[in-house]
């Protein structure tokens, strides 16, 4: 059976067709500009429409009966190969735009020999997806891709009205970010109730995230899941649902921006070892300063979805869509 695109869709089916369509699209357009590493932005876009793509066959792999080369599996190898050039190309980024101008001439020259480090990198990672990108396996999951496309398969539940299994479909993924260990770094439990202290140093961050930075890391890939899977069904639901979306992305982003920062600290540390406060000490400081703002952005947030009434608002908002 044929599904084409429709003004209504009604079934999970129809979702799921809709949805794949749209980010195989958005995919494959970016394709021939990675290749030739053209446009940094054109990485992005493939990388996030990787990501998307394995939302959507994980999210919809109940409803769908897909051909052996379509796995979660591969394509999240290929979104993790795009993946690692892109994240040099944001640590480039970061160290032109926001940190080089604001550092001493000294520690900008020291810089240099980062940015060769970069490049070096950089080649080893392109070469790196442009192979991926002429293989085998990739080629096969793009033809499975179209070929399903052309003969979309279901499971049994693809025909049920979308509206009926909505919450059963997105509530389990946000249960998951609600219950995230993550929330609670930097709490106190005093008498059963979760206390978020407002009188943190910046040395005691710094302690913290060096031994809980990977579940700070891990909170946010799951928030970034939910994002992406509300996203596909907003005009199924109204103000609530499309406000609840604009806070998990601003968490997405603050851990996001927290991530980078340790990740580029760790990365300096690699290229300079025992030197990189000696050479770069100025930048040392403002990436400590830049995780300290970041964290008092976060905490408010932290506080608010550590309350009983968010949560059930949430929970709420997904029971019923329109």
């Amino acid at each position: 059976m044929k599904v084409t695109t429709k003004t209504t869709v009604k079934t999970l089916g129809d979702y799921a067709y809709q949805a794949i369509e749209k980010h195989l699209n958005k995919t494959w357009k970016w394709e021939k500009s990675v290749k030739k590493d053209e446009d940094p932005e054109a990485l992005h876009q493939m990388r996030v429409g990787m990501r998307r793509l394995r939302t959507d066959i994980t999210r919809f792999g109940l409803a769908l009966d897909l051909s052996k080369p379509i796995s979660e599996k591969r394509i999240a190898k290929i979104a993790r190969i795009l993946g690692n050039l892109r994240d040099l190309d944001v640590l480039k980024e970061a160290l032109e735009t926001n940190y080089k101008p604001h550092l001493r001439r000294k520690e900008q020259e020291s810089l240099e020999t980062a940015f060769a480090a970069l490049a070096k990198q950089r080649e080893i990672e392109l070469a790196k997806v442009q192979k991926t990108l002429k293989d085998e396996t990739y080629k096969s999951l793009k033809q499975g891709f179209q070929d399903w496309l052309d003969k979309p398969s279901y499971q049994p539940l693809a025909s049920l009205p979308i509206q009926q299994v909505l919450p059963d479909l997105l509530l389990p993924e946000v249960s998951s970010l609600l219950l995230h260990p993550g929330w609670l770094i930097g709490t106190q439990i005093v008498d059963s109730e979760v206390v978020v202290p407002a009188d943190w140093t910046a040395e005691k961050l710094e302690e913290q995230l060096a031994t809980q930075g990977a579940t700070l890391h891990d909170l946010r890939k799951q928030a970034k899941r939910v994002r992406y899977q509300m996203e596909l069904f907003t005009e199924l639901y109204g103000e609530s649902f499309a406000a609840h979306i604009a806070e998990v992305k601003s968490i997405q982003e603050i851990l996001g921006s927290l991530q980078d920062s340790m990740v580029l600290a760790e990365w300096l540390l690699d290229i300079f070892k025992s030197e990189t406060r000696t050479q770069l000490s100025g930048l040392t400081n403002l990436l400590a300063e830049n995780r300290y703002q970041l964290w008092q952005q976060w905490q408010p947030i932290q506080e608010r979805y550590l309350k009983a009434e968010t949560r059930h608002s949430f929970h709420l908002t997904i029971l019923h869509p329109l």
